[in-house]
């Protein structure tokens, strides 16, 4: 295809996935939401009867960085749309979020195969982090906290990771579980942090731009969620292109190597601990800064906001796209947390259901929706 038909072609399926996404955001009654349920299976079996998916990846694959970047432009539009609708507009937010933790489960998981059942506690010890330090160190900006928000869940992660290396299987996972429980108990039973009812987070401000006021009239307007809504987008932008420059690089191809076998690793000088050390850490920050930018959306922070079956929320979005596929986390992570609360028939029954729905995956597809392809190793190349 001629390089004006590929991003023809590119900038079409943006347009698609903005309508639909819309629609799913927008739209309020459980019967519209299941009609567009319908309605989405539908369009993409016939686009793939017309061979339009196919020529959709051979695009994406030509044009790797126009893609990242169109997609990026599309959620930046699809915030304008949304700029009135408050509600819309956070779940759109916690997606993006969402879907920042998960690339680091996936760096974790998918890359260097070590197993981390807490996630949700290093997202928690970011929104922590930016609760204390902004709360007592008023003179750091904001987005320092951010940053510091990540380096502390990555020191954390990198104490967890010690009795990690030791373990194997089952027992690796256990340990994890067990820290993400012993880190909400902490939390209850510790006054200096507000103890079982929370903390109080003031709201960003990055370059003098105060994130608790309404989005400015000049840029059109709208919900103060517009503003989180951007800084989540820039986040996961910044993240993503982190992730897949790892996984293109002699970073990723060490990784890959230890998690496929790491006694043959080590006999070609692969130091399979070193890897596991950085891909734990490294997904821990990525967790980290996703909840500093949570606490300060929401305001308010306490130890129920940080459960066991959270972390299993995200495990299960890992499982759903694809392990190792950081594209797949990101519509995984939007059906995750944009369904349940659309169909409010079934909220009380979400961590049930996605029980229901790992099994199934791990059983009939345990590469998830999106498999990760064959590795390919281009030295200097993003793609």
């Amino acid at each position: 295809m001629s390089e004006l038909k590929t991003k023809l072609v590119l900038l079409l399926g943006v347009a698609l996935s903005v309508v639909v996404l819309y629609g799913f955001l927008y739209l309020e009654r459980e019967w519209e939401i299941g009609v567009l349920l319908v309605m989405v299976p539908l369009g993409v079996y016939f686009l793939k009867r017309a061979n339009a998916l196919t020529y959709y990846q051979h695009a994406a694959r030509e044009m790797p960085r126009f893609t990242w970047i169109s997609f990026a432009l599309g959620v930046v539009v699809l915030i304008m749309l949304l700029r009135h609708e408050d509600f819309a507009l956070l779940m759109l937010t916690t997606v993006l979020l969402y879907a920042t933790v998960s690339l680091g489960l996936t760096i974790q998981f998918g890359f260097a195969g070590v197993v981390n059942f807490a996630a949700i506690a290093f997202f928690g010890i970011g929104a922590y982090s930016m609760a204390i330090l902004n709360q007592h160190f008023l003179h750091i900006p904001d987005l320092l906290i951010i940053f510091f928000s990540g380096a502390i869940s990555a020191l954390l992660g990198a104490l967890l990771i010690l009795p990690i290396l030791r373990t194997r299987g089952h027992y690796a996972a256990l340990i994890t579980i067990a820290f993400g429980i012993l880190f909400r108990t902490f939390l209850e039973v510790n006054d200096v942090l507000g103890g079982p009812q929370g903390l109080r987070v003031s709201g960003l401000e990055i370059f003098g731009w105060d994130f608790g006021n309404s989005f400015p009239n000049e840029l059109g307007g709208g919900s103060f969620y517009v503003a989180y809504a951007i800084v989540a987008l820039v986040l996961l932008a910044t993240v993503y292109l982190i992730t897949r420059l790892i996984e293109a690089s002699w970073l990723g191809l060490n990784m890959d190597s230890v998690r496929l076998d790491e006694v043959a690793s080590a006999s070609f000088g692969i130091n399979g601990p070193r890897w596991k050390i950085t891909a734990f850490m490294l997904g821990n920050c990525f967790a980290g800064f996703a909840g500093a930018v949570y606490a300060a959306m929401y305001g308010f922070i306490a130890p129920a906001s940080f459960n066991l079956s959270d972390s299993l929320l995200l495990v299960s979005i890992v499982l759903l796209g694809g392990i190792g596929n950081p594209v797949a986390v990101i519509p995984a992570a939007f059906l995750i947390v944009v369904l349940p609360e659309k169909f409010q028939v079934i909220q009380e029954y979400r961590l049930l259901l996605f029980g229901i729905v790992v099994i199934l995956i791990l059983r009939f597809r345990p590469s998830g929706l999106m498999p990760r392809g064959l590795r390919q190793y281009f030295a200097g190349r993003f793609g």
